[in-house]
């Protein structure tokens, strides 16, 4: 055999067999590859897009939370703001029931002190008209007199 004529039937099968390679089992190939490839690409850009997703979800629930703090805050001031007035009202009501306790009681003290006054000077009075009838009775004495003066004065 001649080493020639060997590698010249070697060459032609092997261009025979690249061409049918190329014909018929790499054209799947590729495809397969690409395929391959596109869904790896797909998968990329997907987990590129969770990740935005993510970040953005983040800085929503971020935004979110400090939203909710601040309202929180502003609801936990304007308690106290209206607690605050609460207080001053319910001081307010507490002075103006005061003062009109107070002055219902200076009103009552008043009356009784009128009424005091009033039945002190009918017992005056009736002390005097019985003083004046003890003195009209008795004979007019400066001695008597005073010490009937005297005697009226004490039981005053």
């Amino acid at each position: 055999m001649n080493i020639n004529a060997t590698l010249f039937a070697q060459v032609v099968v092997f261009l025979i067999l690249a061409w049918f390679t190329m014909r018929f089992v790499w054209p799947p190939l590729i495809s397969a590859i690409d395929e391959r490839a596109k869904k790896i690409a797909d998968g990329l850009a997907a987990a590129d897009k969770g990740k935005a997703q993510l970040e953005a979800a983040n800085k929503r629930s971020n935004q979110a939370l400090s939203e909710a703090r601040e309202e929180g805050a502003k609801r936990i001031a304007d308690a106290e703001k209206r607690a605050q007035v609460v207080a001053t009202e319910i001081k307010q009501a507490a002075e103006g029931e005061a003062a009109r306790i107070i002055a219902n009681a200076k009103a009552e003290a008043d009356q009784q002190t009128r009424y005091a006054r009033e039945v002190l000077r009918g017992e005056v009075a009736g002390l005097v008209v019985k003083g004046a009838e003890q003195i009209l009775r008795r004979e007019i004495d400066a001695n008597a007199h005073a010490k009937l003066l005297a005697q009226l004065e004490a039981e005053l």
